[in-house]
Order: C-alpha cells, then structure tokens, then sequence
C-alpha cells in the first residue's frame, strides 16, 4: 500500500485470490465486508476517479482493478445503491481486458472475474456476452448463475432485488418473482 493507503494490484489479487476462499466471495459475512471496506475503501475510490496505468499493465493487474471495481463494493457497500455505482467502469475494464486478451492469461480460477462485470450489468447484450463467456469458460456452476441472471433481465429488464437499494418501486411481477424462494443473487 502506498501512503495514501492506496492498494497495490498484487495486494488486491493476493487478498482476493489467496487469502479468501470461494466461500467468502459468495457467502460474505458482515465480519468479511468490514475487513474489505477498511482494508480497500480508499483503493476503490481512486479507482472510481481513473484507473491507472499501472492497472492495466497485466494480466493479472487488470483483473484486480475488475475485483476493486465490480467485487469490492458488493461487499464494502452491500445493501446499498454504492453496491453498483461502479459497475459501469468495472465493465468498460473488462471490455478493455478482454481485448488485451488477459482473461486467458490468468489462471482459470481466476477467470471468471472478467466474466463477472457483465453478468451483473442490467444491459441485456452484456447479458448474452456473460453466458457466451461462460459458456467458453466451462465450469458448469458459472455458466448456470450466468442464464438465470441473464433470464431475469430478459424477462424485468433489470434485477428486481436491487429495487429497494436503488428507490426503484416494483412491478407486480417482479414483486411476485421476489416472493419466490431462492429469488434475487
């Protein structure tokens, strides 16, 4: 970390990638989000304001500026509207990773970051690119949470779990899909 307490892309894939399990990146705890929010806040917001060029350098610091920007706040912010607001840079990284050809360049379980940015967009082409990604990638797992986000905005044009966090107010269909079990990511 520099003196600004701004993290090094090797600090965030190491935490991240090594020192978390797949467990903590899809079942968090509120223990986890504080220790991602006090350990990555700042890193997050400078990255918020632009991403430099020691971010897209390699591989693998691609893919943690994708990690700070699409991960990192899901945790630090949860239940927030902050959850998302950089979901659109997370996404034109990975648009700009993927080009690079960086994706293929990490290890495979680490892949699926790259993939991530455009399964949680709410943009139905970003949708259908997710699944086409995952389909590539192989792990079956990935590839079926990539469908149902991408048949949730065929059907709402947008994730109604996020209604609430956003002031967004539901429909009458999406509030009867939010009642079902097992609804919303």
């Amino acid at each position: 970390m520099n003196e600004s307490g701004i993290a090094r892309p090797d600090a965030v894939v190491g935490f991240w990638c090594e020192t978390l399990t797949a467990k903590d990146w899809w079942q968090s705890t509120p223990e986890l989000d504080a220790r991602v929010r006090k350990k990555f806040a700042a890193t997050h917001l400078a990255l918020s304001r632009a991403v430099p060029d020691e971010w897209r350098a390699s591989p693998e610091a691609r893919l943690a500026a994708i990690i700070v920007l699409d991960q990192f706040p899901r945790n630090m912010y949860r239940a927030s509207p902050l959850a998302f607001a950089t979901d659109w840079i997370a996404r034109r990284e990975a648009l700009l990773a993927l080009d690079a050809g960086a994706d293929k360049a990490v290890d495979y379980g680490r892949r699926h970051f790259f993939y991530m940015p455009f399964e949680h967009s709410e943009l139905l082409a970003d949708q259908d690119l997710s699944v086409s990604l995952f389909e590539a990638h192989g792990d079956e797992t990935y590839l079926d949470y990539a469908v149902r986000h991408r048949d949730v905005i065929a059907r709402y044009g947008r994730f109604p779990h996020r209604n609430g966090f956003l002031g967004r107010v539901s429909t009458p269909a999406e509030e009867a899909y939010l009642a079902e079990p097992g609804a919303g990511f």
